[in-house]
């Protein structure tokens, strides 16, 4: 039970964060901190075990209907992955607490943070191929949010949308890859997948798999042609450049190559398609990097051409070329984090990155200077340092694979050994030369605890450069070993091997580099060219740019020429395709057993009959008169409304009836408070008294295919609700009602069946209704009544009645609304009441949460009805968005307590208290779900009424004598009046 721990911390730790003031700075950084200390020791204590070759495996249920559980699986490639994304994670978070600004909303940025770890850690601990590929899109998700962090500046919403559309398309190229990788190895369980790797090499489908995988991965870890969206990532703030682009997110596609290895290397479709994006992606990524002026951008290419490298030792196929590949992972993260940070520390206190601008550094800051000269030659493969040593093992692979033939391996290898010399040596000529005096920011030395985590990685470069077989020896063991396994090669981590050609290729890529850089410093003045020779018109940015806009265009045609804003011909396509598709495919249309139309009329009461008479009647009518006369339309929606509530009870289900008619008060009022503030219609005179032949024909087709599709839906729900389905004895009506108290415990079968049997889908479905009323908020909080609709109604425009001159909070007082206003306050605590009657009975007798929410939120209604928007929420403080995320949270929380338990998500259990003089007492757990409806319910018609009601609180902006004139002009003619 301690992986679960492992992956909840970071999650529990960003919703603290996101709960907390904007203002704070160091108590989120504290949670952040302690919650990813926590994980990480957690993780650490299982490197015994790990180390022993045991693989921990947790297994919680989520779906085992269909097989789909939560895995969680650590071995160690996982372990190793855990701590790198957990260790620079702290450290990262203790030097964000000195990188943000006073002015930024740090506890939103710590809540990402610590969401996007979760997600990382979610990826690499994940034992399931559907569950990897949920947390790989979750990782596209919060990567989005961090890039656009600064969300008031172009540059990060462009970098952001770019980053996470191009990762979202690999994500669902690798969805749509594990779907063939499970269906291949007969399993979607890791285990199994990378067992059958004899299997599904051979299978037909391979090809396309590994294209489908391949691309998930390259997209993610920014290779050719895929890097560009990297580089534009870089207007994230520099603490999420540290950690998502040095240990975490471009390493997840690093790290799905490699945990699917076993299962998908060893082909020539292998060592093509990821060597050629490699070796393209090492040589463009180093030579762009050597150009670039901006300290963060030349680091970003510098990324690519790492992970270019990466790729090809794994694209090589070799047991010792995995080996290299995972060593040079940790390597790269190591020192790739600590120069990012040293480059926020530049910025930080200077002011800017540009190195055209920069210059004598080290005069102002020495400790920095030192630190990213180190870090800056780990990077550039100096001797002593961790990046020397994996980078000769990559020398020594491209040798022995490529020999003679291949020869052109060694040499891109060399290639990109040299251009990694130069660009180390463009940043660090920054530190260099006399100290500039022009720049933004007098330079200095950043607090000291900001240079801690910098000092940490440096040391460990040295450490690992030094004595590289007792520092990392047995964790890179450990990792090779859960890839390798019996083909795991011998190695050794010796800083001196001999004189041999991987020596030699290092020391000339050192030499030359230096050599090369003086030249086009000297020479070709380097620091003044603005573009890459030759090569800069490859513009993956621009390409994307080119076809975003011409899919944009191509939809804005489609939309042009197929479409239309009139919701009335969406409905018709709609309508007409339900009623046509279901009908094409079943034809002939099998009958329903036991059911006679002529012995259903027969059975059909005169009074029931008349009901729905008037319930349609009332539809079709509402339909005739919605386009010029709203206000009669809604009151016959709401007959219609109170018809089918009354058929409800006629039919014994009076908690259906209950619910429809608090929807129908609740729908009501809100609709005619939207319609308050839509412009006036009015019948043009010229179609009064007459009707033209083609309305009445569209009318005619729109009523019928109406028809047709709720004869339709009625005659599927009886269907489903009446057949006894298969391998049953019984329908549902039964199995529910047999079953509601012993299983459910509640003898009210509506309410056990929404929040037990079909709690998930419950929950679902009050997620969808908070969706809904955050975006009419959203939209309501920019709309802009029409000028001819702000102006007060016409009935309260004439000068004689007193009661013009108020505001509602003033008719209420001492008004003519106050006798109304206090027997409604009255009525306030007793609504609330009541609620919480209907409410505590709802599982056992008609009622429950949604019912309650529905009660209680009417009361707050009427509160605004009479008293206004001012006055209401002077004396009350709803916080409306609140009652939807506690409730939401709570609904979920009552799931994931039973999952935790071992039970299914929304497993239902009841325990039995006797309590003195109330006896004994059933508390299912149920009730607390059925206490997040009610919060959603709630909530939501709360959210939706404040955003209407503010929309009065705008249009005073117009001053009342102009409203009153304006109502008075906009008055029509008595014939125009309908």
């Amino acid at each position: 039970m301690l992986l679960l721990p492992v992956l909840l911390l970071p999650f529990g730790a960003s919703f603290i964060a996101a709960c907390m003031p904007s203002d704070s700075r160091d108590r989120p950084a504290a949670v952040a901190g302690i919650a990813t200390l926590a994980a990480l020791v957690l993780a650490i204590v299982q490197f015994s075990g790990i180390a022993g070759g045991t693989v921990l495996n947790e297994r919680y249920a989520w779906l085992p209907g269909l097989g789909l559980d939560i895995h969680l699986r650590m071995d160690g490639l996982a372990w190793v992955f855990a701590i790198m994304v957990l260790g620079i994670g702290a450290l990262v978070l203790l030097y964000a607490r000195y990188y943000m600004s006073r002015r930024d909303p740090v506890p939103r940025f710590y809540a990402y943070m610590m969401a996007f770890m979760g997600a990382m850690l979610g990826v690499v601990l994940s034992g399931n191929l559907i569950q990897l590929v949920v947390f790989w899109e979750l990782t596209s998700v919060t990567s989005f949010l961090l890039i656009g962090y600064w969300q008031e500046r172009i540059d990060a919403r462009r970098g952001a949308r770019m980053a996470f559309t191009v990762t979202t398309i690999g994500g669902l190229c690798l969805l749509a890859g594990m779907l063939l990788l499970g269906h291949m190895a007969g399993s979607y369980e890791l285990q199994e997948v990378l067992g059958a790797g004899n299997r599904i090499r051979a299978h037909a489908w391979y090809v396309p798999a590994l294209t489908l995988v391949a691309l998930g991965a390259l997209t993610k870890s920014a290779q050719f042609p895929f890097h560009f969206w990297l580089p534009h990532a870089m207007a994230a703030p520099t603490p999420v450049s540290s950690y998502l682009h040095s240990a975490t997110m471009v390493k997840a596609g690093v790290f799905l190559l490699i945990r699917l290895w076993p299962a998908l290397a060893g082909t020539e479709e292998w060592t093509w398609i990821l060597g050629s994006a490699g070796v393209c992606t090492l040589l463009l990524g180093s030579l762009f990097a050597i150009f670039q002026h901006d300290m963060k951008g030349l680091l970003a290419y510098s990324t690519i051409s790492h992970l270019g490298l990466i790729t090809v030792l794994l694209s090589i196929g070799t047991p010792l070329s995995v080996v290299a590949a995972i060593f040079h992972t940790m390597n790269h993260a190591v020192f790739k984090a600590s120069l990012f940070m040293a480059v926020g520390i530049v910025d930080h206190e200077t002011g800017t990155r540009d190195m055209r601008m920069l210059r004598g550094l080290k005069r102002a800051m020495p400790h920095t200077a030192a630190l990213a000269i180190v870090a800056s030659a780990a990077m550039a493969g100096v001797p002593l340092l961790n990046g020397f040593l994996s980078k000769e093992m990559f020398f020594t692979e491209t040798m022995v694979v490529g020999g003679s033939e291949n020869w052109w391996m060694s040499v891109a290898a060399a290639l990109m050994g040299l251009f990694s010399v130069i660009y180390s040596l463009r940043f660090i000529s920054v530190f260099f030369g006399p100290l500039a005096h022009d720049l933004p920011e007098e330079p200095h030395e950043p607090p000291r605890w900001m240079r801690v985590p910098i000092e940490l990685l440096v040391l460990l470069c040295i450490a690992v450069g030094v004595m590289p077989e007792r520092v990392v020896g047995d964790v890179l063991a450990v990792a090779a070993l859960a890839v390798l396994g019996r083909a795991m090669p011998e190695y050794n981590l010796a800083i001196w091997h001999g004189l041999n050609l991987p020596l030699m290729m290092s020391v000339s890529a050192l030499g030359g580099g230096v050599v090369a850089y003086l030249i086009l410093r000297n020479r070709f003045e380097l620091a003044q060219r603005d573009r890459v020779p030759v090569l800069h018109r490859l513009k993956g940015a621009q390409l994307y740019e080119n076809i975003m806009l011409g899919l944009a265009q191509g939809a804005s045609w489609l939309v042009r020429h197929t479409g239309t804003r009139r919701l009335q011909p969406q409905l018709l396509v709609l309508t007409a395709m339900m009623v046509a598709v279901p009908v094409l495919l079943a034809w002939p249309l099998p009958g329903i057993p036991g059911f006679q139309l002529a012995g259903a009329l027969g059975e059909l009461h005169p009074l029931f009959a008349l009901l729905w008479l008037i319930g349609a009647g009332c539809a079709v009518a509402a339909a005739w008169k919605a386009k010029y006369h709203r206000l009669a339309a809604l009151a016959l929606v709401g007959g219609t409304g109170l018809a089918t509530s009354a058929t409800f009870l006629w039919l014994s289900a009076p908690d259906l009836a209950l619910t429809q008619l608090m929807v129908e008060t609740v729908t009501t009022v809100l609709i005619l408070l939207g319609l308050r503030w839509l412009p006036p219609r009015f019948q043009p005179a010229h179609l009064k008294g007459r009707v033209p032949a083609a309305t009445w024909l569209r009318r005619s087709r729109d009523l019928l295919i109406a028809v047709a599709g709720g004869l339709g839906l009625a005659a599927a729900s009886y269907a489903v609700l009446s057949l006894p389905q298969s391998g049953a004895t019984t329908d549902l009506r039964d199995f529910f009602v047999r079953h509601a108290l012993a299983e459910g415990g509640g003898a009210n079968v509506v309410n056990v069946l929404l929040v037990d049997f079909r709690g998930f889908d419950t929950m679902g479905e009050i997620t969808v209704l908070s969706a809904v009323a955050l975006t009419v908020y959203a939209l309501l909080r920019r709309f802009r009544p029409a000028p001819e609709s702000i102006a007060i109604p016409v009935q309260q425009a004439s000068d004689v009645d007193p009661a013009v001159g108020q505001k509602p909070g003033e008719q209420a007082r001492d008004g003519y609304l106050m006798v109304q206003a206090v027997y409604l306050r009255f009525l306030l605590p007793v609504m609330g009441v009541l609620s919480v009657y209907f409410f505590m009975r709802g599982h056992n007798l008609p009622g429950g949460g949604f019912v309650a929410g529905l009660i209680f939120a009417t009361a707050l209604i009427v509160q605004y009805m009479v008293a206004g928007t001012d006055w209401v929420e002077s004396h009350l403080r709803l916080r409306p968005h609140r009652w939807i995320g506690w409730g939401l949270m709570i609904a979920c929380s009552t799931g994931l307590g039973a999952w935790l338990l071992g039970y299914p998500f929304l497993t239902s259990h009841t325990a039995h208290l006797t309590l003195p003089l109330l006896g004994e007492l059933h508390v299912p757990t149920a009730f607390v779900f059925d206490l997040g409806v009610f919060m959603v319910v709630v909530g939501t018609t709360m959210l939706i009424l404040v955003a209407l009601a503010h929309q009065s609180l705008r249009s005073r902006r117009i001053p009342a004598s102009a409203s009153r004139g304006a109502a008075l002009a906009s008055i029509p003619p008595a014939k125009e009046i309908g």
